[in-house]
């Protein structure tokens, strides 16, 4: 990695933020040259949604691994940190679909435990704004507890199930606008979601979510589908790592295609 990052860790301000209203906002993750690097990284080898591309993709442990960001990610779980899940989400102009009002916990219930405290950055690909569907959240709401869902019926979303619409206060959203390389982290316990792009930009990011290794991995349950990589520090969960070092092309042909509910077999 270039040496011209500077900033290590997230302020005193952003983690009282992040346990407050749980979401902080952040600059510059990565130096300008491999922010660059990442971006055309992607341009090159996906250039669209893809779930778990660290699965197949070791390169990108360049950046999931990189020690700034586990400064970051130290600042509010500790220092024993595992790599728990990657994903690029793409937004074409004039596309796209929805996203909504969730908790990332609710969808990784059979995976991990508590599934709430796993911990998304969310990193800007292209600008996210309100024209082309960035994220809104519900300061707060990771403090609620998790609640009702229903089936979806918009076929728009990217999930079959929802919040119950009388859960959310919409009032209350907040759109997390970012420029590139700009960043949010959010809880997974946090209620959040994403309209359709109706632009002509693109939007896209890439999530790199983390747990502490005090969260315990249902390696027995999930472990044929999903892997989890010790990041930094040391297991503290009787947890199963997989090896960041080889390509896992098993895992995704065992999960199939697009992003899903990695749970037990029903």
């Amino acid at each position: 990695m270039s040496n011209d990052k500077v900033s290590r860790g997230l302020s005193p301000e952003q983690v009282a933020a992040y346990h407050n209203d749980g979401y902080t906002v952040g600059e510059g993750l990565f130096s300008p040259k491999d922010f660059a690097d990442l971006k055309e990284h992607f341009e090159r080898k996906f250039a669209e949604d893809m779930d778990v591309p660290h699965f197949t993709d070791t390169e990108l442990f360049r950046w999931l691994m990189d020690p700034g960001v586990l400064d970051v990610v130290e600042s509010l779980i500790g220092p024993d940190i595992a790599l728990f899940t990657s994903h690029f989400f793409c937004k074409p102009a004039g596309d796209g679909k929805s996203v909504p009002w969730h908790t990332d916990g609710y969808f990784w219930r059979e995976m991990i435990e508590p599934a709430g405290q796993a911990m998304t950055i969310w990193l800007a690909i292209d600008p996210s704004t309100l024209e082309n569907g960035c994220m809104k959240v519900i300061p707060g709401s990771h403090r609620i507890g998790e609640g009702r869902y229903r089936r979806v019926s918009d076929d728009t979303s990217v999930f079959d199930e929802e919040l119950d619409q009388d859960q959310i206060d919409t009032s209350q959203a907040v759109p997390v606008q970012l420029q590139p390389n700009q960043f949010s982290i959010h809880s997974g316990a946090l209620i959040h979601s994403s309209e359709v792009n109706r632009s002509n930009l693109r939007r896209c990011g890439f999530t790199m979510r983390y747990i502490s290794t005090r969260v315990r991995f249902n390696h027995e349950g999930v472990g044929h589908k999903h892997q989890i990589f010790l990041a930094r520090g040391q297991d503290r969960a009787g947890n199963v790592y997989a090896d960041p070092t080889r390509p896992h092309p098993e895992l995704v042909d065992a999960r199939g295609p697009g992003q899903r509910f990695v749970g037990a077999e029903r």
